[in-house]
């Protein structure tokens, strides 16, 4: 498997990353099993956070359970707004994951740049974790381009985590660039857009040829996971068919699309915004039957009870138009349940 370097934390892991966001949605059991092929194909970087539910103790019962902590990296992340919260974010992390320290910490997807002496005490309180031995290293996430570019710039930070993907524009290409000339680690997340990408060869394709980035694949099913494990033993190449299939998915899906980040919810209304801003695209590049069940139109007609409070438009990190994004999809939908008869 090949190797990247986490710029100036001198990390050197597996070029396939494991991201722990999905890993909440199954059981303990079935977690074990993907971490484990995970583990025993090379890969050697974890992804998680506290925002994550109980993906951190189903990585502390796969990985530190079996004495194996010396042999991977762990990155967590914070949501934290003030400096108690934290201390507190800290130590549930270290005590779910059964670890004494973290490779890497992260403020995760904050809305501005943490600074020392920005009266948050945020970054003092990195610094002092770090001198405690709790982290090694300091890191930053965010789905904003000015945020990242600031913390880019700023030099306090050794990693950035960031959406990249084939759908990334030359705006993402830029910030790749700028972290590879700062020594700064660039770790790749929605490198499948949330699901909207199916192709995992062109994905693996697609990134392999940063060797400065670092993608976390979030998978919850164990064929996922080997699919990108075969990726990693026989890495598929950058073939013109591969580049014109790249380009037509570009084609229909770059511009406003959700990519189902989350940072919306919960809604007041009880819409499952991450789900429903993007059917529209879902029905059409997944199983169709699955979105077609009651259920989900029972979701989806949950969208006429919007109150257009206005949160998820203020949340939205791409500064999408959610709830008229909504009102189309469900408009959408509508003609498709129309269409098979459901």
């Amino acid at each position: 498997m090949g190797k990247v370097r986490l710029g100036k934390t001198e990390i050197v892991t597996s070029k396939n990353g494991f991201g722990a966001l999905p890993i909440q949605r199954i059981s303990f059991e079935e977690a074990d099993r993907i971490i484990m092929a995970a583990y025993d194909s090379g890969i050697t970087f974890y992804d998680t956070a506290r925002f994550y539910t109980d993906s951190e103790q189903k990585l502390g019962a796969s990985i530190c359970d079996r004495g194996l902590r010396d042999k991977v990296f762990i990155a967590s992340k914070t949501m934290c707004n003030n400096t108690d919260d934290f201390w507190a974010h800290l130590e549930k992390s270290l005590t779910d994951l059964k670890t004494d320290y973290l490779d890497l910490y992260q403020f995760h997807n904050p809305a501005f740049c943490p600074k020392p002496g920005d009266g948050t005490g945020l970054y003092e309180a990195m610094l002092e974790a770090k001198a405690q031995g709790k982290i090694r290293h300091i890191g930053i996430t965010n789905h904003r381009l000015a945020v990242a570019r600031e913390a880019v710039e700023s030099g306090l930070y050794e990693t950035l985590q960031f959406p990249f993907c084939y759908l990334s524009g030359e705006q993402e290409l830029e910030l790749v660039q700028m972290c590879k000339e700062k020594d700064m680690g660039f770790i790749a997340m929605k490198a499948m857009s949330g699901g909207l990408i199916t192709r995992a060869d062109a994905a693996y394709a697609f990134l392999n040829q940063y060797d400065n980035v670092l993608p976390i694949w979030g998978v919850q099913r164990l064929e996922e996971m080997n699919q990108f494990i075969e990726c990693a033993k026989n890495p598929p190449e950058m073939t013109a068919e591969m580049i014109d299939f790249i380009e037509s998915e570009r084609a229909e899906l770059c511009g406003d699309f959700c990519r189902g980040c989350g940072y919306c919810m919960p809604c007041p209304a009880g819409i499952k915004i991450n789900d429903c801003a993007r059917m529209s695209l879902m029905i059409r590049r997944a199983p169709i039957d699955s979105y077609m069940s009651k259920e989900y139109q029972a979701e989806m007609e949950k969208i006429d009870s919007c109150i257009d409070c206005g949160h998820c438009k203020e949340m939205c990190p791409y500064s999408l138009d959610t709830p008229n994004l909504l009102k189309k999809n469900l408009i959408d939908y509508r003609e498709q349940v129309k269409l098979m008869g459901r």
